[in-house]
């Protein structure tokens, strides 16, 4: 899964497009969301297959401004506060978070300045709560 950085007009219609135009190629967003920032938006969705998703949008001039790669990590959704100590953990470790979600499985997505570093603290995180 990548997570698909989007810049797009804030005008009634264009959300619209960009989930026609991703339909109509089968390309299933899995997560995401669309925020307003005056006459712009920044949409981030979650999808399998970014890069045929960039070139059909690109189709339509909708422009991909970057594919990050992401961390994908389940919380226990019963244990208050889990959000806030994986992201002490992140913080703690120096890693930023850029842009934080959810997707359909109800995981957490995040998109961090150091990926590498980001997916170790997020593999024991899973070692201690899951396992």
């Amino acid at each position: 899964m990548k997570d698909l950085e989007i810049t797009i007009e804030n005008k009634a219609g264009t959300l619209a497009l960009l989930g026609e135009t991703l339909g109509k190629h089968s390309i299933s967003l899995e997560g995401g969301g669309v925020f307003g920032n005056g006459e712009h938006s920044i949409a981030h969705f979650l999808v399998e297959e970014a890069d045929r998703a960039k070139e059909v949008l690109a189709q339509v001039g909708i422009t991909v401004t970057k594919i990050n790669d992401v961390i994908v990590q389940k919380l226990q959704q019963d244990v208050p506060g889990q959000l806030g100590t994986f992201c002490r953990e992140l913080a703690n470790a120096h890693v930023n978070i850029l842009t934080q979600y959810s997707d359909h499985s109800n995981q957490l997505i995040v998109v961090v300045d150091n990926y590498e570093k980001a997916k170790e603290i997020s593999d024991k995180w899973m070692q201690v709560w899951w396992s």
